[in-house]
């Protein structure tokens, strides 16, 4: 069983938080705040597809050139895209250069494009859960739930790709839909 820890400064933290300086930022200002608006999901969820099978770190070193390669994942501008800039994605060293993980977020983006603004924020927001007690431990955080399940059907329903159970959980936790930080992290009444 993993409490929280103390970081550089005495607070309590989640320990995965405190892994990198990167994760400390990202911790304590990003992880588990309310993140509304289609372009800024569409962003998240994008980088949790990324991000499925390598670790987060490698993903938020790498967000800049995400950032970048996909025009600030603006849906509109993204779902654009041609062969060009696909060939252009596969061959970017600042961003993960999966094939499949590419492709299914140009997919995604030329499905939301079709979809009426706002859509993508309430679909996510509608599977968010009723407020759970705070996790003490790390073992007591779940990485897939019946919410995450529902949304992650939601969003294949409605045509998105690379969208597991698991990832859908990601997004839910990065987004602030749960607060998974635990009971005596300094960022866990924070939102």
């Amino acid at each position: 069983m993993t409490f929280a820890l103390a970081g550089p400064d005495g607070a309590l933290r989640c320990p995965w938080g405190l892994s990198a300086p990167e994760y400390v930022t990202y911790h304590d200002e990003e992880w588990g705040r309310p993140v509304h608006g289609d372009d800024a999901l569409f962003e998240r969820l994008s980088l949790e597809a990324f991000q499925s099978g390598l670790s987060w770190i490698t993903i938020l070193r790498r967000r800049p050139g995400f950032r970048a390669a996909f025009a600030g994942f603006g849906i509109e501008k993204v779902a654009l895209f041609t062969e060009e800039d696909r060939d252009r994605l596969l061959a970017d060293a600042g961003i993960i250069r999966n094939r499949a993980k590419i492709d299914a977020t140009l997919a995604n983006a030329r499905a939301l494009a079709d979809w009426a603004p706002g859509d993508l924020d309430a679909l996510i927001w509608s599977h968010a859960p009723d407020p759970a007690p705070a996790p003490k431990t790390l073992a007591d955080v779940p990485a897939v739930t019946p919410e995450s399940t529902a949304l992650s059907k939601a969003l294949k329903k409605r045509g998105l790709r690379f969208v597991g159970p698991t990832t859908a959980y990601a997004l839910m936790q990065a987004c602030g839909l749960v607060n998974d930080h635990l009971e005596t992290c300094v960022a866990r009444n924070v939102r």
